[in-house]
C-alpha cells in the first residue's frame, strides 16, 4: 500500500492528519511560520512519520542548503529531500554531492530528486542518486517537460498523467528501477493517475505527497468516479492560513476518500466522514 499525505491549511492540520499515513513539512514555511513549525514538532513527538521538503517547486529553487540541514537538524525528519535543481541533472549531482561531503552526519534518511530534460538525462540522474550517491529513498515528480515530449496530448494534465506511467514503465523495463528501494512520487497532475500503481510490480513506490484533493476541495471542486481532468493551478503554501469552512472540509473529506480509492483500491476513512 502506498503511503499518502495531503498538505493543507493549518486549521484543518488534525483534521487531514486524520485522514493521512504521515506528514509532508516545506522547510521555507518552517522558517517564516512559529505556528506551522508547532504542527511539525508535535507530529514528530506523536510519532508520526515525517518528510522535510526542499520547497523548490512553491520557490522555484531550492532552499539554501546550510539553512536546509539546519532545519533537519532542529526539526529531525524521518525523511529530508535533499536540495536539487529542477530538470538540471549536473546541477542536481552537483548539490548531491556537496551534500554529501558536508552533511554526512545529519540525522534521518535522505531522498533524492531524479532531474533532467530527457529520458536520457533523467536515466543518468536515477542512476547517480541510486549507485553512487546511495539515497536513501528516489523521488520523481509529476510535472517533468519530459512528459509533453513522451506522452503529447492537447492536455498537459494528461500529458503529465501518462508521462509519468510511461516513464516509470520504461524505467522498469530498461532494468533501471531498483526495486529493493523506496521510491517516492511527487505530487501529481490528475489524482486517477495512481490507479495506474495498483499492481504488484510497483511495490517499490513506497509514498506519495499532494495537495490536490485539500485544494480542489477548498475550490469547491469534487472528485469524480473518474477523477479529475483539469487542474486548479494553486499552490496550497499560499492557502496555509486560508479559513476552511465546514463545507469546504466536507468536500476535502471526499475527495480524500476518493483518492484512497484511486490510489489503494480501499477507503479506510469511511468511520470519520
Amino acid at each position: 500500500m502506498i503511503k499518502i499525505a495531503h498538505e493543507a491549511p493549518k486549521g484543518i492540520f488534525d483534521d487531514i492528519q486524520k485522514l493521512t499515513d504521515y506528514d509532508y513539512a516545506l522547510v521555507h514555511l518552517l522558517e517564516e511560520d512559529e505556528e506551522y513549525l508547532r504542527l511539525f514538532e508535535e507530529s514528530i513527538l506523536k510519532g508520526r512519520e515525517v518528510i522535510l521538503d526542499n520547497s523548490i517547486f512553491e520557490l522555484e529553487e531550492a532552499f539554501d542548503a546550510e539553512k536546509f540541514a539546519y532545519w533537519v537538524k532542529r526539526l529531525r525528519p524521518e525523511w529530508y529531500i535533499v536540495p536539487d535543481a529542477l530538470e538540471d541533472t549536473n546541477l542536481t549531482i552537483a548539490q548531491m554531492e556537496n551534500w554529501n561531503n558536508e552533511y554526512e552526519l545529519l540525522p534521518g534518511k535522505k531522498i533524492g530528486v531524479v532531474q533532467g530534460k530527457t529520458y536520457s538525462q533523467i536515466v543518468d540522474c536515477y542512476k547517480y542518486l541510486d549507485y553512487i550517491a546511495k539515497v536513501d529513498m528516489i523521488a520523481i515528480s509529476f510535472d517533468y517537460s519530459y512528459y509533453t515530449v513522451s506522452v503529447p496530448h492537447p492536455n498537459k494534465y494528461v500529458s503529465w498523467m501518462l508521462g509519468r506511467v510511461k516513464l516509470l514503465g520504461d524505467l522498469m523495463k530498461d532494468g533501471i528501477i531498483n526495486k529493493d528501494k523506496r521510491h517516492h512520487l511527487l505530487g501529481c497532475g490528475l489524482p486517477q493517475e495512481f490507479s495506474f500503481y495498483k499492481h504488484s510490480d510497483y511495490d517499490w513506490i513506497y509514498s506519495l505527497d499532494t495537495s490536490n484533493p485539500v485544494v480542489h476541495g477548498i475550490k469547491g471542486i469534487n472528485y469524480k468516479s473518474d477523477g479529475l481532468w483539469s487542474k486548479e493551478s494553486q499552490k496550497l503554501y499560499e492557502l496555509i492560513n486560508f479559513d476552511v469552512d465546514d463545507i469546504q472540509l466536507g468536500t476535502i473529506k471526499n475527495n480524500i476518500q476518493k483518492f484512497r480509492w484511486y490510489t489503494n483500491g480501499n477507503n479506510p476513512v469511511d468511520s470519520i466522514l
